[in-house]
C-alpha cells in the first residue's frame, strides 16, 4: 500500500515539476515554425577549385560559430562545390549573423617596429576621430535630430582623408566611415612585426564587463606552449616604448604597453585581455569568432533572406488542431470501448503530454514540423501500449479472476510485448538520428523521447492510477471494466 502511495505522490510531483518547467522554460521552435534568416555563403579561393576537405573545414568552423551564437537547430548544408546554405531560426536580422560568420578570424600578436612611435600616435588619434564620427552618425541617424549632421560629418571626414592621403570609394557616408576605419587599422598593423604567437595557440575565449566603466573586454586563454610564447614576447618589450598589438584579420583591434615589472619573466599565467572599448555586442561577436577558430578560406555572404513566421504560425495551428482532434477521438474511443480502463488511459496520456513537453523545454529540443509529427506518432504508441495491457486485463477477467489479480497479471503479461515494441522503435530512432539530416534528426529525437516516456506512463502511471481507482468500492465492479454485451455473472 505504501509503495502505491509513493508512486502516486511521485507522479504528482513530476506533473507539478512539468508545469513549472513549461511556464519558466518556453519551448524552442525551429525555422519552419518561427521564421529566421537564411544566408548563402560563397567560399573564395584565388587559385583552383575548392576541395572537399576545404569545404568540410569551412563547414566545421561555421558550425562552431553558429553554436556559439546560441542558435539551436540551425541547418547548414552544402550547395554545389563552393557554397553553403545556412538557416538560423529566430534570427530575424541577417546582418547580426553575417558580421560574425563572414570574418576570417585570423588572430595575430605583433610587436611594434622601432622608430614608429610618432606615426602610431597620429594614426591612433585619427582612428579615435573616426570612431567618434561613426558614433555621431549612428546617434543622429537613429534620432534624426539634426538635418545638417550629414554635412558636418562629411566635412570632418574629408579632413581626415586629406591627412591620410587616402580617398574612400564607397558611395554612402556610413560605408566611407567604415572603409576609412579599416584603412587606418591596417596602416597601424603595418607598424608592427609578426611573432610566432597566433590564434592557433588559443584554447578559449570569454568576455566580461570592465569594473571601471561600461565597456567590455575579451579574455584569452592560451595553451601551454602559447602561454610560454606570450611570456617571452611580453618580456622582450617590457619597460620599452614598444607596444604589443592584437591583430584580427589584418586589422589592429588593440595596442597595449607592457610594464617594467614584467621585464624579468614576462606576463605569465597563459592568459591575456583585449580592451578596445568594446560594447557588449562587439565583445560577444569577437568571442564567438575566436572560439570558432579561423576560417581556412575566406567566405562572402552573397545572399541574405529573412523568413517570416507567418507560415510557421499556420503550421503550428494546424498541427495543434490535428493533435487535439486526434486526442479527443482517441479518448472517446478508449472510454467508450474500455470504460474505466479507457478513462485511465486518457489520464495517462495527459500525464504523458506534460512529461514529454517539459522534457523538450528542459533539454532543450527545438520543435520543427517533423518533430511535432514524431510527438504525435509517439502518442499513438502510448495508446497502443495501453490497449495491449487492457486486453490482457479483460482476458483475466473473462477467466474469472478477481479485479486486483487481473490488473497485476494483465500488466505482467503485456510487459514483454510493450518493451519489445518500444525497443525496436528506439533502435530505428537511433539510426535516423545518426544518419539523417537535421529535420530527420528532429523527428527521431522527439519520437525517441516520446517512446521512453511512453514506457513509463504505460507501465507505471496507468497502473498506479488504476490501482488508486480500485481502492474505491464503487469502482471495483467488473461491469465497469468489461463491455456490457460480453459481461456475464
Amino acid at each position: 500500500m505504501k509503495r502505491r502511495q509513493g508512486w502516486l505522490f511521485f507522479i504528482i510531483f513530476l506533473l507539478t515539476l512539468s508545469v513549472y518547467l513549461l511556464i519558466n522554460y518556453p519551448l524552442q521552435l525551429g525555422l519552419d515554425l518561427q521564421g529566421g534568416s537564411q544566408l548563402t555563403l560563397q567560399i573564395i579561393k584565388e587559385e583552383g577549385k575548392v576541395t572537399r576537405d576545404e569545404l568540410e573545414a569551412v563547414n566545421s568552423v561555421i558550425d562552431k560559430r553558429v553554436n556559439n551564437l546560441g542558435v539551436s537547430e540551425s541547418n547548414l548544408q552544402t550547395l554545389g562545390g563552393d557554397q553553403l546554405i545556412l538557416e538560423l531560426p529566430g534570427e530575424q536580422n541577417p546582418l547580426v549573423a553575417s558580421r560574425v560568420l563572414g570574418k576570417t578570424a585570423l588572430l595575430e600578436f605583433r610587436t611594434q617596429k622601432e622608430g614608429t612611435s610618432t606615426d602610431l600616435k597620429t594614426l591612433q588619434l585619427q582612428r579615435l576621430s573616426i570612431k567618434e564620427l561613426i558614433e555621431q552618425y549612428s546617434f543622429e541617424e537613429k534620432n534624426q535630430n539634426n538635418d545638417n549632421f550629414l554635412k558636418v560629418i562629411q566635412d570632418d571626414l574629408k579632413d581626415i582623408e586629406q591627412e591620410l592621403n587616402y580617398s574612400s570609394t564607397s558611395n554612402d557616408l556610413y560605408g566611407k566611415l567604415i572603409e576609412i576605419k579599416k584603412y587606418v587599422d591596417k596602416e597601424i598593423t603595418n607598424l608592427f612585426i609578426k611573432t610566432d604567437l597566433s590564434g592557433k595557440d588559443l584554447i578559449n575565449a570569454g568576455r566580461r564587463q570592465e569594473q571601471t566603466n561600461s565597456n567590455w573586454e575579451v579574455l584569452l586563454t592560451f595553451s601551454n606552449s602559447g602561454g610560454e610564447k606570450f611570456a617571452e614576447i611580453t618580456k622582450s618589450i617590457a619597460g620599452t616604448n614598444q607596444l604589443l598589438a592584437i591583430i584580427l584579420d589584418g586589422e589592429s583591434i588593440s595596442e597595449a604597453s607592457v610594464g617594467n615589472q614584467f621585464a624579468s619573466t614576462g606576463i605569465t599565467g597563459g592568459s591575456a585581455t583585449i580592451s578596445g572599448n568594446f560594447s557588449a555586442e562587439n565583445a560577444r561577436e569577437l568571442e564567438v569568432q575566436l572560439k570558432g577558430g579561423s576560417l581556412p578560406l575566406p567566405i562572402e555572404i552573397v545572399e541574405t533572406n529573412t523568413i517570416g513566421a507567418l507560415l510557421g504560425s499556420k503550421n503550428i495551428l494546424k498541427s495543434l488542431y490535428a493533435a487535439i482532434s486526434g486526442l479527443i477521438f482517441v479518448g472517446i474511443f478508449m472510454i467508450f470501448n474500455y470504460r474505466i480502463l479507457g478513462f485511465v488511459s486518457v489520464l495517462s496520456l495527459v500525464l504523458y503530454g506534460f512529461f514529454n513537453l517539459a522534457l523538450y523545454s528542459l533539454i532543450p529540443v527545438t520543435l520543427t514540423l517533423p518533430g511535432i509529427s514524431g510527438l504525435i506518432l509517439s502518442i499513438g504508441m502510448a495508446v497502443d501500449a495501453n490497449i495491449l495491457i487492457f486486453e490482457r486485463i479483460r482476458e483475466e477477467l473473462y477467466d474469472g479472476n478477481t479485479l486486483t489479480r487481473s490488473i497485476d497479471s494483465g500488466f505482467q503479461r503485456a510487459n514483454s510485448s510493450i518493451v519489445d515494441g518500444h525497443i525496436t522503435t528506439l533502435l530505428s530512432c537511433f539510426v535516423l538520428f545518426l544518419l539523417g539530416t537535421n529535420f530527420v534528426k528532429g523527428f527521431a529525437a522527439t519520437l525517441g523521447i516520446g517512446v521512453l516516456i511512453s514506457l513509463f506512463t504505460s507501465l507505471n502511471c496507468s497502473k498506479t492510477i488504476l490501482r488508486f481507482f480500485t481502492t474505491y468500492q464503487s469502482l471495483r465492479q467488473k461491469n465497469l471494466y468489461l463491455p456490457k454485451n460480453n459481461f456475464s455473472n
